[in-house]
């Protein structure tokens, strides 16, 4: 983002628009979104413990659920996706997120869909990803990669964050700043 596009970010999360993206605006985003998302959370800590007891073990395949999304206009690839595998406890939830980006405009986000169920550990480690679980969604990282900074480098819209958050979802972007494609249901 440029430094227009940052002041607008920090005009809307309720930070001093300075164009500089620092810790007073991290904090002010990750509070913003907070205050989006529902009280109790839905989804659980990010500690294997509360993982194994809310989903069950990474790779579970019992767990997963075929989520309908033919009209979304969701592609992978260039090819359209007809259905997502996910945990079933997420599939309602991800539903609506994917709906609401697809009737907000949003279409050029979902349009490039990376990846929600793949039994593998976090990049880089040994730790299941809540991908193994069917918790998390991919989307755009052609733009919004793998440790690309967000928002200097990555330009994954603030306004999708706050869609994923009004669902109780983590946004990597904004919580971890980098991975904004990545979205995972945790609190």
């Amino acid at each position: 983002m440029n430094r227009t596009q940052i002041q607008q970010l920090q005009s809307r999360i309720s930070a001093t628009p300075d164009g500089f993206w620092g810790p007073k605006s991290i904090a002010a985003c990750q509070a913003h979104l907070r205050s989006l998302m529902p009280s109790p959370n839905p989804w659980p800590h990010t500690d294997e413990a509360s993982l194994r007891a809310f989903y069950g073990r990474p790779g579970d395949e019992d767990q997963l659920t075929d989520l309908p999304v033919v009209d979304l206009g969701i592609l992978y690839e260039g090819r359209p996706v007809r259905t997502l595998r996910c945990h079933k406890r997420v599939a309602a939830s991800l539903g609506r997120v994917l709906t609401q980006l697809h009737l907000q405009g949003y279409s050029h986000i979902i349009e490039h869909f990376d990846g929600s169920f793949d039994n593998r550990p976090m990049r880089n480690g040994t730790i299941p990803s809540l991908h193994a679980r069917g918790a998390a969604i991919d989307l755009n990282s052609d733009s919004n990669g793998n440790l690309q900074s967000w928002p200097a480098s990555a330009d994954m819209p603030v306004e999708v964050m706050e869609i994923f958050a009004m669902e109780g979802w983590t946004p990597a972007g904004a919580f971890w700043g980098r991975d904004a494609m990545h979205f995972q249901a945790t609190s």
